[in-house]
């Protein structure tokens, strides 16, 4: 039971969250352009993999399901309402890669809406970029950044480990009756989209670590950067990442 507990504390905290800017239009407008710079930050990092045949459906996976501004309220309200049933229907391979989800989007969330708070304390003048680093250095907390980037490699390699556990692909199509009807449809489809991204990906030899190599690089280098890095001369680098994304 102690899965549940953590989901279930994962998902009130995020509801919180989500109750507060729905009684402040500001802050909801702030989180979301954050969550949308992020987004397009991401997709301007990875050009180049979202570009390549060996790693566009990874690349794609990460910035749909965990680095968009994509609205997860539906996932949270079916994690919250079954946490305590998610052991007896997925294996505990499945239970992991559900809590490192939950426990990702709860820290997620609290830091976006810090960065909103902050987002709304700046002058939109200043442009995107240079806004959104003002924000990330005004909310610090680089251990939960260097924590968030963990649990979504983590959630990379799990993926990447489970395609290679023989039978469970075939057993995840098998409970896509009995997962809708426990009202677990969104992770059902979670992990059964990152089961086949992966395991296409995974038949190509070492790609999988790879990508994930790339990922950790990449992401420490930004982590590193939006913290230390002159402001003027990393906004400019930041500018430059938006237009590859356009």
């Amino acid at each position: 039971m102690e899965a549940a507990k953590i989901i279930r504390k994962a998902v009130a905290g995020v509801s919180l969250l989500r109750e507060e800017r729905a009684g402040d239009a500001s802050l909801y407008d702030a989180v979301l352009s954050v969550k949308r710079f992020q987004a397009r930050r991401f997709a301007g990092t990875y050009w180049d993999l979202l570009a390549d045949p060996r790693y566009q459906a990874a690349a794609r996976f990460f910035l749909v399901e965990l680095y968009s501004d994509k609205d997860f309220s539906e996932r949270d309200m079916q994690f919250s309402r079954i946490a305590g049933a998610m052991e007896r229907f997925f294996p505990a391979q499945v239970v992991a890669i559900a809590v490192a989800l939950a426990e990702l989007h709860a820290l997620t969330e609290e830091l976006d809406h810090l960065m909103g708070r902050a987002w709304l304390e700046s002058d939109e003048r200043q442009g995107d970029a240079r806004r959104y680093l003002g924000a990330w250095r005004r909310v610090g907390r680089r251990e939960d950044r260097d924590s968030q980037l963990r649990v979504v490699l983590l959630i990379g390699d799990e993926l990447g480990r489970m395609t290679r556990t023989r039978g469970l692909h075939v057993m995840l199509r098998m409970m896509r009756g009995p997962a809708s009807a426990a009202g677990l449809h969104s992770l059902q489809s979670f992990l059964e989209s990152g089961i086949e991204t992966f395991a296409a990906i995974s038949r190509r030899g070492d790609v999988v670590a790879r990508f994930l190599s790339i990922i950790r690089t990449r992401e420490s280098q930004l982590i590193s950067a939006l913290y230390d890095a002159d402001a003027v001369t990393f906004g400019t680098e930041l500018e430059q990442a938006l237009g590859q994304a356009r």
